[in-house]
This record gives structure tokens, sequence and C-alpha cells, in this order.
């Protein structure tokens, strides 16, 4: 599998011959997405910043929402949660992905706001790559992470929305996360590809390089 990300919650996962493109971002949030196409589209929550679904090309199935879906294949389950915090008294649904490809598990997190409840995390065991927030605001911040990391020990954590430049929502850096971790901060990776023989034994944070038009 090889997963590409394009800056805020928006990836690529590439598994043979079935594309998923996760939360399609449009211009509002800085930079404009390049020109994709899948098989299938994810959408966590109804912003701008996540459910630009016509820039993504192809004829895609989308979900939007909680459930179980099949698609070529992969099998994916939407999870129900929340984006904003609990004290600004604005919060959106937001829905939890999970995917699983062949033996490999990968969660996307979407523009999750709060902590996940002991009942999500139980739903939420043996991923192999964790897609989690870490710049605050809306989102998981940094401390957020670490605690969601720390319950659900996946193979490999990639960092996402967080602060870029041109981006017109403020967010904190990747740094403040590493360090929260205890990590230097690594040169970022073009891509991430992995295998069910190739996940490490203790959690791997991977930073991607974000690809943009």
């Amino acid at each position: 599998m090889e997963i590409t990300w394009y800056g805020h919650a928006c990836f690529r996962l590439r598994e043979r011959e079935v594309t998923v493109i996760t939360d399609p971002y449009d211009k509002s949030v800085g930079y404009t997405l390049p020109r994709l196409r899948a098989d299938i589209v994810t959408v966590s929550h109804a912003s701008p910043g996540h459910n630009n679904v016509a820039a993504v090309k192809g004829e895609p199935k989308v979900f939007t929402g909680p459930g179980e879906y099949e698609v070529g294949g992969i099998f994916i389950t939407g999870i129900p949660s929340w984006h904003g915090r609990k004290q600004s008294g604005e919060r959106l649904s937001n829905t939890i992905f999970l995917f699983e490809f062949d033996g490999l598990t990968v969660c996307h997190l979407g523009g999750l706001g709060q902590v996940p409840s002991q009942a999500q995390m139980e739903v939420l065991s043996a991923i192999s790559v964790l897609l989690i927030p870490v710049g605050g605001g809306d989102h998981l911040d940094a401390a957020e992470a670490a605690e969601v990391i720390g319950a659900l020990e996946p193979s490999i954590v990639v960092p996402m929305l967080y602060r870029l430049p041109d981006l017109t929502i403020p967010l904190d850096p990747v740094s403040k996360f590493l360090k929260e971790m205890g990590l230097p901060e690594p040169g970022p990776q073009d891509s991430l590809k992995i295998s069910k023989g190739s996940l490490p034994e203790e959690t791997q944070i991977v930073v991607l390089a974000a690809k943009q038009a």
C-alpha cells in the first residue's frame, strides 16, 4: 500500500487497483488540490476544507457518514464522532473512517475535535496506520493527539491538520506535536509505502510532505 498526503486531511490510499481519497479540500484553505482520481472518496464532515468531492475525477463511490461499506475488496467502517470543541457550542458531526486493506487497517480520524470515548477506542483497536489531527483549533491538539496515540498504540502514526505555508486556518505547527511526543523533527517523506510484514513493532511517527498543485 502507498499513502500520499496532499495537505490538510486529504490523503490518497492506493492498494493494487483501488484508490481512496479522504477529505478533498477547496481553495478556501489557502492552496489548491492537485488533479486526483479515485474509486472511493470519504468525507469526515461538512465543511469546504473536507468535502470538495467535485474535485476528484472518475466516478467514485462517496461515503459521508457512519456505516459499513465494501468497494473492490476494501472494507470501510464509518464511526460517529464530533468535530469542534464542546466549549465553543458549535460542533459538527464527524465520521472516523477505518479502511481494511488485505491485512492492513488504516484509520483516518477526519476533523476529530475531542479524544474518543472508551467505547470508540475499543472499536479503533489494532490499527496499522493512524492518520491523526495534531494542530489544534477545532481538531485534536498536540497533547490530545499524544493521548490518543498512547491509548491506541498504532504501528505507524501520520500527523495531519497542522500549519502549512499559505494555510488560511490558524493551526499549530507539527513541531509542537513532535515535541509533545519527545521526538526531533524528521525530514518529511514523499509517501509511505507499507505492507503487513513491514510494520514496526513499536509505534513509529512518519511526517509526510504535502503534495499540492
